[in-house]
């Protein structure tokens, strides 16, 4: 399903075939080496199926690939964060901060 995840602006999201949005992970850019994600969204359609933690996955390995850390401000994300230090421990800006 990654590469039906699209790039608007600030933002990844899932469209269905009549167009309607129905999952998105938003985030703030800075001026500094890392974004704030602070919203997360999927249609309760959609919900126990993992998109939202697919849509991490997308926002984590395009900001791997911008050289940019995630500070999380969406309660989704400081949760998947705590829940798998290991998965993302390398990204979370907090982390890096404190070490």
């Amino acid at each position: 399903m990654d590469n039906k995840f699209k790039k608007e602006g600030t933002a990844f999201v899932l469209h269905n075939e009549e167009g309607d949005k129905i999952a998105e992970i938003h985030y703030k850019e800075t001026d500094e080496d890392y974004i704030v994600v602070d919203h997360t969204l999927v249609d309760e359609s959609l919900r126990g199926h993992g998109i939202a933690e697919q849509l991490l996955d997308k926002l984590v390995t395009e900001m791997e690939k911008e050289n940019k850390m995630i500070y999380a401000t969406c309660s989704f994300v400081v949760w998947k964060f705590q829940e798998n230090p290991d998965k993302y421990d390398h990204i979370n800006y907090e982390k890096q901060k404190q070490a």
